[in-house]
């Protein structure tokens, strides 16, 4: 009962509640996601189960993508429809040229800084429990990518875009930054994750239908399928499954990567490495 669940998390719910509900449905010891969801959004949200827990930092790295529904001339101070309004300005005189202009300027590598209303936690106590008593605090940006940015649809006040971006990226916050970049403010009012790596929202499952949809339900070894593989002779295999590095060669391309170790008599997966020089360190062992 250790796999990963391709899950399509319904709105008005957080990621640790759709994870409560998947762990309580496969009757598993343990549960963990790979990569928040806000309440107000739906989409793919990766649950790991049981041994699969071990590696949501793996399945957290991976790209995202997004479609979202974005209402401009009205700013939030949570960037979406839950909070509360700070400014409103017409948007009567902007056009679709414009926006797709300003889109340009945030495809490629950005610098982001993370919501207050977020996650995030500052000295062990979460930012958005700290907004809600109105206290900001400085926040680090971080360097994103965003690989597309596509304008589906313009009917003002409202735009509708499709983001593919790299890990750690606020969709809310883009948002926000359009909306200033473009003078008017905006925030978000529908957001939908369709894919995390290659989990797409087509395969994912919905609380009515898990365990029936058999491709929403994956092995450790097929969630983890983009990382490349090493298969081990019987001594590395056991050096490895005692977490001691092992002296492999390997290609240039796999230096500084993580791959997937196999090995022991049925060439199964046993764990997970990160090639360094000549040598496969042990990140993470797999029962």
């Amino acid at each position: 009962m250790s796999f990963v669940i391709n899950f399509n998390k319904s709105r008005d719910i957080s990621s640790q509640q759709a994870v409560i509900r998947v762990k309580k449905f496969f009757s598993a010891k343990k549960a963990g996601h790979a990569g928040t969801l806000d309440p107000m959004a739906t989409g793919v949200l990766i649950v790991c189960l049981n041994e699969a827990t071990k590696i949501t930092r793996f399945l957290s790295e991976l790209d995202k993508e997004y479609n979202v529904r974005v209402k401009l001339g009205e700013r939030t101070d949570t960037f979406d429809l839950t909070g509360r309004l700070l400014e409103k300005k017409d948007t009567s005189s902007l056009r679709e040229k414009a926006v797709q202009d300003v889109l340009r300027n945030f495809i490629g590598e950005i610098k982001q800084t993370p919501p207050m209303f977020s996650a995030i936690k500052i000295k062990g106590q979460p930012l958005y429990k700290l907004a809600r008593r109105g206290i900001e605090i400085k926040r680090n940006y971080r360097i994103i990518h965003i690989y597309g940015l596509d304008l589906v649809s313009f009917d003002l006040p409202y735009i509708d875009l499709n983001v593919k971006c790299s890990k750690g990226t606020y969709v809310r916050t883009l948002c926000d930054d359009i909306g200033k970049a473009l003078g008017v403010g905006a925030h978000v009012i529908l957001l939908e994750r369709t894919r995390v790596g290659n989990f797409g929202i087509e395969d994912s499952s919905t609380i009515e239908e898990l365990g029936l949809k058999k491709e929403s339900i994956h092995s450790i070894d097929s969630a983890l399928s983009f990382l490349d593989e090493i298969t081990l002779d019987d001594k590395s295999y056991h050096r490895a499954k005692n977490g001691m590095p092992v002296i492999v060669v390997t290609e240039n391309k796999f230096i500084n990567q993580y791959l997937r170790l196999k090995g022991g008599a049925d060439n199964k997966l046993f764990g997970i490495g990160r090639v360094e020089d000549n040598k496969i360190n042990i990140e993470r062992l797999l029962n």
